[in-house]
């Protein structure tokens, strides 16, 4: 089935396009859960939750962008919300106190392979993790990052610039 028979499928509630749906994007969609959420069967509860999401709401898909872009969007709420739950936020640290930023070595950067660095990413610590995903991979705004996890702009703010700075550490000490 191409996509548009598995949209209209899984809006009828055919069972196997339902299924071929799920097989065709969970792995990747996982892959978004997994940059939220560190715990690997937590990831997958939220996986799950996405797709229920996902077939009991197709019909508010209106076919102007990209499928796996609605659905995406579903995974990264699923995630936040849990996120949110788990009150993950309540250790953020105001902009005033970070540290000043320092760059690693270009040549250490451009010796990492993508799944080095996505480990790096993975290994953040919750808050700067989620920040930095939303805003470095998904595109989200400050604003709309402080909005979507019940933080300030300037929280959201730090909670980048934190992130960052540790990632350049994690990088410079794995390069030296």
């Amino acid at each position: 089935m191409n996509e548009q028979q598995l949209i209209e499928g899984c809006r009828k509630g055919n069972r196997l396009a339902q299924k071929e749906l799920y097989d065709t994007y969970s792995r990747k969609m996982m892959g978004v859960c997994l940059r939220y959420i560190n715990d690997r069967e937590t990831a997958r509860d939220i996986l799950q939750d996405g797709f229920v999401k996902i077939f009991t709401s197709i019909d508010s898909y209106t076919g102007s962008g990209s499928f796996e872009g609605w659905m995406r969007k579903i995974f990264v709420n699923c995630a936040l919300e849990y996120l949110r739950k788990s009150d993950v936020m309540k250790e953020a640290v105001d902009l005033d106190n970070t540290a000043e930023l320092y760059a690693p070595e270009s040549s250490a950067l451009s010796t990492m392979s993508a799944n080095e660095l996505m480990e790096l990413i993975q290994a953040l610590p919750t808050g700067f993790r989620t920040v930095f995903n939303l805003f470095a991979i998904e595109g989200f705004s400050h604003k709309e990052i402080g909005e979507l996890m019940n933080i300030t702009e300037s929280t959201s703010r730090s909670q980048y610039t934190r992130a960052k700075q540790l990632l350049q550490r994690k990088i410079t000490d794995l390069y030296q």
